[in-house]
């Protein structure tokens, strides 16, 4: 609450004049008691003065404002275990209010930051909330790189701030600004230290070879100094205010042809900091002389992973499965990937490439991957049909070799038989089969007529099919049939005895 100066004038006449206490002046005044001990802490008032009734600390406070005077950064936690060994036996919670009120304020000033042209750049990440891709939800955050000196602003979004992402706002970003500058500014993250000890830093590898590529010098911030790179903090806040709120777009693409639109437009129509002249496009114009230039190829800002095919042809990449060739399985591959596309390498070499899926659980796929599976399968079936019936119908190999002589299809031969197999069982179709080899009727049409019409002359129902569980040690097992004559005999034998 804003307190007028005639407020404020009556306030203090009736503390010091009248003598009426903090809660009598709040209530005749219509006014918060905190407003009122606002206003007389900032005449000079004592706090200790301004408390209504009696605290368990005030025996308390001469000790605790000497001890924070010698150590004022002291955690109020700690001086409440010390006061306790003294006797004070209030509240924690409590303690660290009357803490907050009698710590030492220490304002500190910061010098303002100047920066030659084409000298320095600060990056950070902003995050802006989620974002949905079908069934996957991600974290969006924006990379954010602004020239120190012109203001000039890169925006790109990603869905993570992990290092492939952090990589490829680097390069998108000294695409965009067509130079480099000569140092750029982190925070301590992890992407750009990996550990640090004071002075003591070690620098993530992969940020140093992108450095060395684009030859600028990577330097992060002191600890808890954010003013040090408080244009890119500013930036962040600017692009939430006026780009990203209220801002329809339909999806990731989009929304980032609109933030080019939007970083070569009102963020570089604004005025320059440094010259109010000039706006932020033309401070960049003088400015970019003074950058690097760009070497001849980008940095490779790729996301490289080594993956294990299973038994189906596939690998799992970022909670999606992309196809390979099936001859891959149960072997260990690389896989390769930017914004875009997905490649798959075997030995330095690509054996699959696919549109990279920001969704999950989708199974990404080759038509010709499936294809040639495909084909395998249906020779591996026809393999395993020609098996079945060289044990189940012996007179069935030398069907399929004249078939062979003669040009027809042994997949769809073997296919029939297989059929009919199932249906008529092993001894009728191998009796059939040898009919129909007298007469020289190679076809499987032929093979069908004769079954049926042996089954008619023994005046026997069509034969039902039955559908078998879909377990290849049931529909492959191969049962041969046998002479039961020998139940005969044994019954013969038993009645031979029973005469005797």
């Amino acid at each position: 609450m804003t307190v007028s100066k005639m407020m404020e004038a009556e306030l203090l006449r009736l503390y010091h004049a009248e003598k009426w206490p903090v809660n009598t002046i709040a209530k005749q005044m219509n006014i918060h008691y905190s407003v009122v001990k606002r206003v007389l802490l900032q005449d000079g008032v004592p706090a200790i003065n301004l408390r209504a009734r009696p605290s368990k600390s005030d025996p308390y406070l001469g000790f605790i404002e000497e001890t924070l005077e010698k150590y004022p950064k002291l955690a109020a936690s700690r001086l409440h275990e010390m006061v306790k060994a003294r006797g004070y036996c209030g509240a924690a919670s409590r303690f660290r209010d009357v803490v907050a009120r009698l710590r030492p304020r220490q304002s500190e000033a910061y010098l303002r930051l100047h920066t030659l042209p084409g000298e320095q750049a600060q990056v950070d990440w902003g995050y802006f909330g989620k974002i949905k891709f079908g069934n996957a939800e991600r974290r969006l955050l924006a990379f954010v790189m602004v020239l120190s000196w012109s203001r000039h602003v890169f925006l790109r979004f990603y869905p993570g701030d992990a290092m492939p992402y952090f990589l490829h706002g680097h390069v998108e970003a000294f695409r965009f600004f067509d130079s480099v500058p000569r140092e750029i500014l982190y925070d301590n993250l992890k992407s750009a230290v990996l550990e640090r000890d004071r002075d003591a830093i070690r620098f993530n590898p992969t940020l140093l070879e992108l450095a060395g590529h684009y030859r600028f010098l990577p330097k992060p911030v002191n600890v808890a100094r954010g003013n040090e790179k408080g244009r890119v903090e500013k930036t962040i806040r600017f692009a939430r205010d006026s780009f990203f709120a209220a801002r329809e777009w339909k999806d990731l693409d989009d929304l980032n042809e609109q933030a080019t639109v939007w970083c070569m437009g009102t963020a570089a129509e604004r005025k320059c900091q440094e010259d109010r002249n000039i706006t932020v496009g033309e401070a960049f114009l003088q400015e970019k002389d003074k950058l690097l230039t760009l070497p001849d190829n980008p940095f490779p800002a790729y996301e490289r992973v080594m993956v294990r095919v299973g038994k189906t042809p596939y690998v799992r990449f970022d909670l999606n499965d992309y196809s390979v060739p099936h001859t891959y399985v149960k072997k260990t591959l690389v896989v390769v990937a930017d914004m875009t596309v997905v490649r798959v390498l075997s030995e330095g070499q690509e054996i699959a490439c696919h549109k990279r899926c920001w969704d999950r659980g989708n199974q990404i796929e080759d038509p010709t991957h499936i294809k040639e599976l495909e084909e395998r399968k249906k020779e591996a079936k026809q393999h395993r049909g020609m098996n079945r019936l060289h044990y189940a119908a012996p007179s069935a190999r030398k069907l399929l070799q004249i078939a062979a002589e003669r040009g027809n299809g042994l997949g769809g031969v073997t296919v029939g038989l297989v059929k009919l197999l199932d249906l008529y069982g092993a001894k009728e179709l191998n009796e059939a089969i040898e009919e129909v080899l007298k007469v020289e009727a190679i076809h499987v049409s032929g093979v069908r007529q004769v079954l049926e019409r042996r089954r008619r002359e023994q005046d026997l129902p069509p034969p039902v099919k039955i559908d078998l569980p879909n377990d290849p040690r049931i529909r492959n097992l191969v049962v041969v049939p046998r002479s039961l004559s020998i139940y005969d005999t044994l019954h013969v034998k038993e009645k031979g005895e029973d005469d005797e």
